[in-house]
């Protein structure tokens, strides 16, 4: 059985073929398409006609894709959402949405409502509920909102009220995609709000994506096992993705870091994916990429649900140059998936990094007679203003002084020399330029817990252990196979500020692609 994996990207789309052994069997790459998913067809149809494969041996294909990103970023094709914070009277000071754009608030919201309920961070009820206030709420969005985001005081805790809550608005308003805080974020309720709503308005948009890429394999005839990749640098099956939209967000540079791990045999290194539009500079640590430890901001929003930790700076393949009494300025803007219209190189009229390295003799040596005419010193010293802004970037990300392997991935490391300060060496590992659809392909399965657990009624080890079960089950509600799940990070950090005992336990498990996912309750 072969793995295909997709990797949609700004300026390409790539398709990979990988063996029963995770070996590399074919690549390619397609511009990426306004609509996505034409491009996505494109680059399936073009693997399996250029490869001469045998559709019906492509057992599993997996998709990486910034469907969800875009629909935030230009604010289309998001669900109007109604939200119910679990929380009166403690948080009634600061309402939901507060702090967010204008633009995107009118673009989701329906209506908001604080409701009573609530918990203490041991578990402890701050309130109880009432149903009378769910229901006139209902009342008042029913008709008019697309799905529910749910979140209340300490949800991640214990979960019963948002699940009771749930209930209930399935009751008054029937089968609505309802989103649950406590299954999304972490500590800290206004980012986890913001982020549980987020996934509320990307529930149309995720299944646009299933459908698109279904559609595209029905098309060209290969009926295979669909997985979804998150940014944690893992897969999760159908029916996760639909649930849990958001964890699509950030993908693709995980899919690179994940890629190069595996086409370098280096587990631990920083990882230089360039692209045609950006820089994305990540860490590679034990084989996965390293996690941020910060609130993250998506569309102007601030959240704190899981994100890879990394750098993107505007330097890509197809970054615009200009010079400006004498002042040579490097990007951001880029000429993205017009770069074969609109470079130089290929017989457009805007200079790029592309063409700057061409001149150089670093690339596209066949292409070097349309670049002769710029001069050697002025391409020089861009080149020399473009090695500076990676450098920077790359000791912002190391944490020592120490230097350390760099791997480069995607096609845009053309512009990248054979040193690099920060480095011990510069890594290009055959197939570099589609490392993203390689990793993408790799098929490891994750489960994350992140919950605060009371030492009053429990000791450490067994509160790590329920929370090692607690990953495990995730971990297999994804689509891991349950026997070869193992946890690959256990953090605990005591919570001073908290009264009593109180512990910040989180958790990850992994495992390979099993068949038989758990449903999903």
């Amino acid at each position: 059985m072969y793995r295909l994996g997709v990797d949609v990207g700004g300026t390409n789309t790539d398709a990979a073929l990988l063996d029963a052994h995770l070996q590399v069997v074919f690549t390619v790459k397609v511009p990426t398409t306004k609509d996505v998913e034409s491009g996505i067809y494109k680059a399936i149809a073009k693997l399996v006609q250029e490869s001469k494969i045998d559709r019906s041996s492509i057992g599993y294909a997996m998709l990486g894709t910034t469907h969800c990103t875009n629909a935030i970023v230009e604010r289309k094709r998001l669900n109007k959402v109604g939200v119910i914070r679990i929380g009166k009277p403690a948080t009634t000071s600061i309402p939901p949405f507060t702090d967010w754009p204008q633009d995107l608030r009118e673009e989701i919201e329906v209506g908001s409502k604080i409701v009573s309920g609530g918990y203490e961070f041991d578990g402890r009820i701050i309130s109880e509920l009432n149903r009378e206030e769910v229901s006139l709420f209902c009342s008042q969005i029913k008709g008019i909102a697309e799905s529910v985001a749910i979140s209340g005081v300490f949800a991640p805790v214990n979960k019963e009220q948002e699940q009771i809550v749930a209930m209930w608005v399935r009751e008054e308003l029937g089968n609505i995609p309802i989103s649950l805080s406590h299954e999304i974020g972490s500590i800290g309720l206004l980012e986890r709000e913001n982020a549980t709503i987020l996934n509320a308005a990307l529930m149309t948009t995720g299944q646009a994506v299933i459908n698109g890429f279904s559609k595209a394999l029905k098309d060209i005839g290969i009926e295979a096992e669909m997985f979804y990749s998150q940014n944690d640098g893992t897969l999760m099956n159908e029916d996760y993705a639909l649930r849990y939209p958001i964890l699509t967000m950030g993908c693709g540079p995980t899919n690179s870091i994940r890629g190069s791990a595996h086409l370098s045999g280096i587990l631990d290194a920083i990882v230089l994916d360039i692209g045609g539009t950006t820089s994305d500079i990540g860490v590679l640590s034990k084989g996965f990429p390293r996690q941020s430890s910060l609130a993250v901001t998506i569309g102007g929003v601030n959240t704190n649900f899981r994100m890879p930790d990394i750098l993107s700076i505007g330097l890509g393949g197809g970054t615009r140059i200009r010079e400006t009494n004498e002042n040579i300025k490097v990007g951001p803007d880029s000429v993205g998936y017009e770069i074969t219209k609109k470079s130089i190189i290929f017989g457009g009229e805007v200079l790029t990094a592309s063409d700057i390295v061409t001149n150089l003799g670093y690339a596209f040596k066949n292409r070097t007679e349309k670049v002769k005419h710029l001069p050697r010193a002025f391409c020089n010293r861009v080149h020399e203003k473009m090695i500076e802004m990676l450098e920077v970037g790359i000791d912002q990300m190391k944490t020592s002084s120490k230097n350390v392997p760099i791997i480069l991935s995607g096609g845009g490391s053309i512009i990248v020399p054979d040193s690099l300060k920060g480095g011990t060496e510069v890594i290009r590992p055959q197939h570099y330029d589609a490392a993203n659809a390689i990793g993408a392909a790799l098929g490891q399965v994750s489960g994350e817990i992140e919950r605060i657990y009371s030492l009053k009624q429990m000791n450490r080890g067994q509160a790590i252990e329920d929370a090692r079960k607690q990953a495990t089950k995730e971990a297999i509600k994804a689509g891991a196979d349950e026997d070869t799940i193992s946890i690959v990070s256990v953090e605990d950090i005591p919570l001073a500020y908290l009264p009593g005992n109180a512990l910040f336990i989180r958790v990850k498990a992994v495992g390979d692609l099993g068949s038989v996912p758990l449903p999903l309750s």
